[in-house]
């Protein structure tokens, strides 16, 4: 059942288009993950859904008695308020039906501590910003909806709290519509992706891992069809050359398709992040930790943590949250003290610290793009020789003019991808990533993660996409508390796995199941991509010639009947509107029959190789 529906949807801002009439559907029970480049509109097309934007354009229905949750990037609580009387304001006064307001407030608490939220009373004013999102995250998981609405919901999740959600919201039967850069996440929940791309919305019906594959196969067949026009217009045009020694109706229509063919635009490629590796030499003496501790009045953050950095190290920090791992980055990069201990910093090193938070300060709103990296460097030397600030922004996607918009104009993660971009103008040899997953779209991500495996240096993150750590890191710090630091070899997923046969060989009993970290990683892997006609693209590739041809035949019929009828104008109308209803059909199934023919030879280059 359809129980949402966004149709010719047009909004735009400051002459910036999101969306150019383009449709959205939600059917009942749906698991949708939104995807695209930061700054294509997926916070807009979630509050849209919400109710709390109008399009400019275009209409929302929503069915009949379906009411919408609603958790944003940037919730916001008064500040008077408690924890849990926050909690259960936001998720409002209705319950879930047969549920006591007992019950309820019991199930907020349970939820609250499963995201590592205990002081039920204090007062929301000393919430941080990660606190404030997760409390938020309770209260739209808690009002009864039939459309979960989720903007960045692993945002500021440790990854225990991340296998929470995640199960919460496998069991959920009703609608769930998230935006998230946790691919893990991602693949595990959704049973749709929708991609925004160039204001239009792109369906998957899949997994993250299946749309890959799906988006993969939609290009490639772009691709194959742009190849296919440019061999029929090729042999259009030779036709055309010889010229034609009677112009009937037939040959008319040849050379109107000709024209269509050659006026045609071919598939636009997607605009992606392009970075070019860029670091300073690093010399014999890197970082080097020694018997460092740090506390917070009765808090044992780190205690007696050593350990030499080597060149080219990936190494990983992971823990609960408050654990310590943004101090240990800030004290790495001289900006917090170390209560004992030494840090020793080579002479060469040149640190480069992408930060959680991006305070103001950082980023004044009324400061331009460009000036904000001029700041740092007019050029940077690069594999490929010296590039100007301006080339590097185009490569981060901020063309022309946006060059010259303030900051404050910017979205959220676009804000994080432009200070990327200011620390790797830096050329560091030591980068320093503290939750770079947060707000960067998927995209920019896995150009990033390409990006470091050239990256001649140290690279140290501190994350909680489990992904992101599999892909990078060789070598696992992980917080296990009173300050201890316990380092393990491989990436999160063979950490995950030597805990669990820890725990397996400290209480037999439990049953833990060994293979389901490695299984989880394994069905990552991409599914039989073997070329085959389904049983319907067969059947239409055996009649689709012959359709052609009968609406060819159909245009020629109607305009020798709108030469008869020229004195008609209701008539002529009426014969006017159904060619071209035809033509339209005719150009969908020339499309489709070129991307069958292309996919036909590709089956057959298959099985004979």
């Amino acid at each position: 059942m359809n129980i949402l529906s966004m149709e010719n949807i047009n909004k735009s801002y400051g002459g910036r288009f999101l969306f150019d009439g383009t449709s959205f559907y939600l059917q009942e029970g749906e698991k949708v993950g939104v995807i695209g480049i930061n700054g294509t509109g997926k916070s807009t097309l979630l509050k849209m859904m919400a109710g709390l934007e109008e399009p400019d354009e275009g209409t929302i229905t929503v069915a009949n008695h379906v009411v919408c949750s609603y958790l944003p990037q940037h919730p916001a609580f008064a500040e008077d308020d408690t924890v849990l009387g926050a909690v259960l304001k936001k998720c409002g006064e209705s319950t879930r039906q047969g549920q006591s307001a007992e019950e309820k407030e019991a199930q907020a608490k349970t939820m609250l501590t499963k995201l590592g939220v205990t002081d039920f009373e204090a007062s929301c004013k000393t919430l941080s910003g990660g606190q404030r999102k997760r409390l938020a995250l309770v209260a739209a998981l808690l009002a009864p909806s039939d459309i979960l609405i989720l903007d960045e919901p692993t945002n500021h999740l440790d990854n225990e709290m991340a296998d929470y959600l995640e199960e919460q919201l496998k069991k959920r039967t009703k609608a769930v519509v998230m935006v998230t850069h946790d691919r893990y996440f991602l693949d595990s929940v959704s049973n749709r992706i929708i991609e925004i791309d160039k204001g239009k919305i792109y369906s998957y019906q899949a997994g993250y891992s299946g749309y890959l594959e799906l988006k993969a196969g939609r290009e490639e067949s772009a691709i194959a069809s742009e190849k296919k026009r440019q061999s029929i217009l090729r042999k259009e045009l030779e036709w055309v050359k010889r010229g034609a020694r009677a112009r009937t109706t037939k040959q008319k229509a040849r050379l109107e398709r000709f024209e269509e063919l050659k006026s045609a635009a071919g598939p636009i490629q997607d605009a992606r992040v392009e970075m070019g590796s860029a670091a300073s030499r690093l010399g014999k003496t890197t970082v080097e930790l020694s018997q460092i501790s740090k506390r917070y009045g009765d808090k044992v953050l780190i205690e007696d943590f050593s350990y030499i950095f080597l060149k080219e190290d990936r190494i990983g920090f992971i823990g609960p949250n408050g654990c310590g791992k943004t101090t240990l980055m800030k004290m790495i990069s001289g900006m917090v003290k170390p209560d004992a201990g030494q840090i020793v910093i080579g002479q060469t090193v040149k640190i480069g610290y992408y930060a959680q938070e991006i305070g103001e300060a950082e980023m004044p709103a009324d400061q331009r793009v460009i000036d904000y990296i001029k700041d740092v460097a007019e050029y940077i030397k690069t594999d490929e020789g010296s590039i100007s600030a301006s080339r590097m922004l185009e490569r981060f996607l901020f063309e022309g003019k946006e060059q010259y918009g303030l900051l404050g104009k910017l979205s959220g993660g676009e804000r994080r991808r432009l200070n990327l971009l200011k620390v790797l103008m830096g050329a560091p040899n030591v980068l320093i990533l503290d939750e770079p997953t947060n707000d960067l779209d998927i995209a920019t991500l896995t150009v990033l993660e390409d990006y470091l495996d050239s990256f001649q240096g140290i690279v140290v993150a501190v994350s909680h996409d489990r992904y992101f750590l599999d892909r990078i890191v060789k070598r696992i710090f992980a917080f296990e508390g009173g300050g201890k630091i316990a380092q393990y070899e491989g990436g999160y997923t063979d950490w995950q796995i030597r805990v669990q046969q820890k725990e397996q060989k400290n209480n037999p009993a439990s049953g833990t199941n060994l293979n389901q970290a490695q299984a989880k990683k394994n069905s990552w892997k991409q599914p039989d991509t073997r070329l085959k006609f389904s049983f319907k693209e067969k059947r239409e590739y055996e009649v689709i010639e012959d359709e052609i041809a009968a609406l060819e035949v159909k245009i020629e019929n109607l305009e020798q009947q709108m030469n008869e009828a020229a004195t008609d104008f209701v008539k002529l109308n009426e014969l006017t509107k159904e060619k071209e209803l035809t033509r339209k059909q005719l150009e969908e199934k020339m499309d489709r029959w070129m991307y069958l023919e292309e996919l036909k030879t590709r089956i057959d280059e298959q099985e004979k190789g």
